[in-house]
């Protein structure tokens, strides 16, 4: 079981950046007592309970993204996997009104990857937008993005990182390895040569490893990112919140609660200084400045390493819930910024 405190902190975020009115995550919220696989005021019976409410009123898409909710952080259980069945459920209907979103499917070695994209046209190609969450992000969460292609006059491809939804790859040093994958699958109804990627937390680590390997990546946008100290260093990691350690765990196949087994196994993720360096493309980090997940030092050690580096500081906890709203700005300020050529830190 995870900490209720812990869920209820770190969903916050979510329950904002997915723009589900206030009134609907406090209820509920307030409403949960215990995270019992099924038990009566666990948290997914009340995110459940909450999504079904919305879909039998037709409200598809907040149902959805609280489906979303109940699921979070990992399937775990019978009570989670079926909020995560629900969630997909719900999306396709949702999705059937929304008739640009496609589904794509790429197969590197090891496993599937799948991705929601808008915004493809063999006829008039663009410019591609690769979006991507962390280890607790399902790509239907942060699909509606898709429907913005239109007005990016970008095509918009949004996945999730290995293990975590219908993503079957393992989750290792070699991850990054999905999203050149994806963008190929996209590569004859996109200008797959100009593409930049919105990856925030984890998903951050794999592309910036993927820009290291790929030209194709012209820009890079992200927020609360691990970089090198969360990855190498065992005692940071074990003081890290017991959610995202219970997380890595299930996704990289690692004993539960051995945290020493973990460092072992992400040991070696960590980007290199000279991976780093040799990156000729804009990056754009945003860090908060009490993040209980990622380390301070991150962002010093990107400043030492990348030569086109902008940064963005806000003063609050991992994701920064309180300030949901200047963090979209700056993400896709910072995007239009690169993509015009001009200096956005």
């Amino acid at each position: 079981m995870n900490d209720v405190a812990e869920l209820k902190e770190f969903a916050l975020v979510h329950a904002k950046a997915l723009q589900l009115p206030a009134e609907r995550y406090e209820k509920a919220l307030g409403s949960i007592t215990n995270d019992e696989d099924g038990a009566p005021g666990s948290w997914t019976a009340q995110w459940s309970a909450m999504a079904g409410e919305l879909e039998g009123a037709g409200e598809l898409l907040p149902a959805f993204l609280c489906y979303t909710l109940a699921r979070f952080p990992v399937v775990d259980g019978p009570a989670r996997r079926a909020a995560y069945e629900k969630c997909r459920s719900v999306f396709d209907r949702w999705r059937v009104g929304q008739p640009d979103i496609e589904r794509v499917t790429a197969s590197p070695a090891g496993g599937e990857v799948v991705a929601w994209a808008g915004g493809l046209s063999a006829a008039e190609p663009k410019p591609v937008l690769m979006v991507a969450g962390g280890i607790v992000s399902l790509k239907e969460q942060w699909a509606p993005v898709t429907l913005q292609a239109a007005a990016l006059g970008m095509a918009i491809v949004v996945t999730e990182l290995p293990g975590v939804g219908e993503n079957t790859l393992p989750y290792d040093r070699e991850s990054w390895r999905m999203l050149p994958a994806l963008l190929d699958a996209v590569a004859d109804r996109a200008d797959v040569s100009d593409t930049y990627a919105l990856a925030n937390s984890f998903g951050g680590h794999l592309a910036l490893r993927w820009a290291g390997h790929d030209s194709r990546v012209r820009g890079i946008v992200s927020s609360g990112a691990p970089v090198s100290g969360f990855f190498g260093d065992a005692d940071w990691l074990r003081g890290v919140p017991g959610i995202t350690r219970h997380t890595l765990a299930r996704l990289t196949g690692t004993a539960e609660g051995d945290d020493d087994a973990l460092h072992g196994t992400i040991a070696d993720w960590a980007l290199t200084p000279a991976e780093l360096a040799a990156l000729e493309i804009p990056v754009r980090y945003s860090t908060s400045l009490r993040d209980e997940i990622i380390p301070a030092g991150e962002q010093a050690f990107l400043r030492q390493h990348v030569k086109d580096l902008g940064t963005n500081e806000i003063d609050d906890v991992h994701g920064a819930p309180a300030h949901v709203q200047q963090t979209v700005d700056w993400t896709f300020g910072s995007l239009l910024a690169m993509r015009q050529g001009l200096t956005h830190g």
